[in-house]
């Protein structure tokens, strides 16, 4: 045994008749909870940030690809949906799914209620994954027949609003192509409910076909088309590839451009998560600080003894280093299985509840992964071995005549 660790075993203790003892148990507390505070906070931005994104591009796609010269308004342009424009997009390295999806305004009228609406018409090579996994009543629209379908799948928030509920009727006026009314009977076939209260107060979906023919279109046309990539592939990586290959007339745009206030939004929770790893990593380290200045103090003459028998300084220094090490492990073992603990407890169960209306998710979402908690581990370790510079110039500037004369 080292003769650092050797001595360290047998000065070093809780004993509770110490003056340092309460200064160490409070240090190791604070590095514990310093480090859950750190596990918990990057965990809620983690996965606040995916779900919500996952919701997003869930419903608006990644990258859509449309005329343009398409505006701002609901009044679409259509474009010619032809196999080399398909094939093309599907040979990007990433590229999933492709699926032709086109929007017009409505407004819904029941016997006591009316409510502007956009009808998002999709076809048959729809995924229909996402809206089944948010489906609340009811089943999915059937699109398999050849006649034009009158399902339509609507809101929570449109359910209760208009007092639907699946096999109701649902009539909503439209303006056709030249401009006069037109109405169109659907029958509600299921009710979803995203969290995207934007979203889910105006969507409903609907077949595509019923917007062609209202738009006076022919088959193959269409408005937009929605691109779905695979997990390791980011829009930004294949914006290019996809945006220059397009012909003339077609841009494509990513769904960060489209919905920019939702993700400069969540970007934003990343300094919120940064403000409050420095506030612990202070925290944490002043305590450290306190707790190695305490026992350098109560230990003065332990320290003047052994330089005067002939210890060298980097021996002393790794005296208190081998303690407070110990009392660090402490601290991240109970930290680690404090914060942690509460990440898996959460994503279980969910007990902590968020308003939807304001944060597009009902409860406090929680992920994390291995190099998060490295970081934090190892950020911790990193500063607490910065904070014993300041000990170290205390114990060189010790004389050993005088700490053993007032001893």
């Amino acid at each position: 045994m080292r003769l650092e660790a050797f001595l360290g075993n047998r000065i070093f203790s809780l004993s509770p008749d110490k003056v340092s003892t309460l200064v160490m148990r409070i240090t190791m507390l604070s590095i514990a909870l310093s480090v859950a505070v750190m596990l918990v906070s990057v965990a809620v931005v983690i996965g606040f940030k995916q779900q919500i994104t996952d919701k997003v591009l869930g419903f608006v796609a990644p990258m859509q690809i449309s005329p343009l010269d398409r505006n701002e308004s609901l009044q679409q342009s259509p474009f010619v949906l032809d196999d080399t424009l398909s094939q093309f997009i599907l040979s990007v390295d990433g590229v999933v799914h492709i699926q032709a999806v086109a929007e017009k305004a409505g407004i819904i009228k029941t016997e006591d209620q009316i409510q502007g609406i956009v009808v998002k018409g999709v076809d048959t090579a729809f995924d229909w994954s996402y809206f089944a996994a948010a489906l609340k009543k009811g089943s999915l629209p059937d699109l398999s027949d050849k006649n034009i379908s009158n399902d339509v799948l609507i809101s929570l928030k449109l359910s209760t609003t208009l007092n639907l509920q699946p096999g109701d009727d649902l009539r909503v006026w439209f303006i056709d192509d030249k401009d006069r009314p037109r109405g169109r009977k659907f029958v509600v076939s299921g009710i979803y409910e995203t969290g995207l209260v934007e979203f889910d107060e105006r969507y409903i979906l609907a077949d595509i076909n019923h917007i062609r023919r209202l738009n006076g279109w022919k088959d193959n046309q269409t408005a937009s088309l929605e691109v779905f990539f695979d997990t390791h592939t980011h829009p930004d990586d294949v914006f290019d590839i996809i945006y220059f290959g397009l012909p003339i007339h077609l841009t494509a745009t990513t769904a960060t451009t489209l919905y920019p206030h939702i993700f400069d939004w969540l970007n934003l929770q990343d300094m919120n998560v940064l403000i409050i790893i420095l506030l612990m990593t202070l925290v944490s380290g002043i305590t450290i600080i306190s707790m190695l200045l305490m026992m350098v103090i109560e230990r003065t003459s332990m320290i003047g003894m052994l330089k005067a028998l002939g210890a060298s300084r980097n021996q002393i220094r790794n005296l208190f280093l081998f303690y407070s090490f110990r009392l660090l492990l402490y601290g991240l073992l109970a930290g680690n299985l404090l914060g942690l603990g509460f990440v898996i407890f959460q994503s279980k169960t969910g007990f902590l509840s968020l308003p939807a209306e304001s944060y597009y998710i009902d409860q406090v979402p929680v992920e994390i992964g291995l190099w998060p908690i490295v970081l934090i581990n190892f950020g911790v370790t990193f500063i607490w071995f910065l904070m014993l510079l300041i000990p170290s110039l205390i114990i060189d500037r010790i004389k050993p005549a005088r700490a053993i004369r007032f001893s």
